[in-house]
């Protein structure tokens, strides 16, 4: 059931039950812990890339799942869950990678604009 303030990059009701359970400055936290971390999830699954590791790239494109939905970037988490699965050549997985870049840039984006409306 969409609501009116429904928005495709996040959960918001997720994010809501933070909010009213937890408090601005934790999700503010968890939000910052979220941009620190990410970038490192981003480096492990760009390395398995490169080292066409397989199941380095579905470990680390799971802890990023995982990640993504404990901030309730929605979007984000769900082509994750594609890209964990997919069993694609070396060369496309490096054009994964780049768009799943734009993704989290997008979802931190979306995620910092929800931020300031609260």
């Amino acid at each position: 059931m969409e609501t009116k303030r429904s928005n495709p990059d996040l959960d918001l009701e997720l994010l809501q039950g933070y909010l009213d359970s937890l408090g601005k400055t934790i999700v503010e936290q968890m939000f910052a812990l979220y941009c620190q971390q990410v970038e490192i999830y981003l480096n492990d699954i760009e390395n398995a890339q490169l080292n066409d590791s397989l199941t380095g790239w579905q470990d680390h494109c799971h802890k990023m799942k995982g990640a993504a939905a404990s901030v309730g970037m929605y979007q984000l988490h769900g082509q994750l869950k594609l890209l964990e699965k997919t069993e694609v050549s070396k060369e496309k997985k490096s054009v994964l990678l780049k768009e799943l870049r734009l993704s989290n840039e997008h979802a931190i984006l979306a995620f910092k604009n929800w931020l300031v409306t609260i």
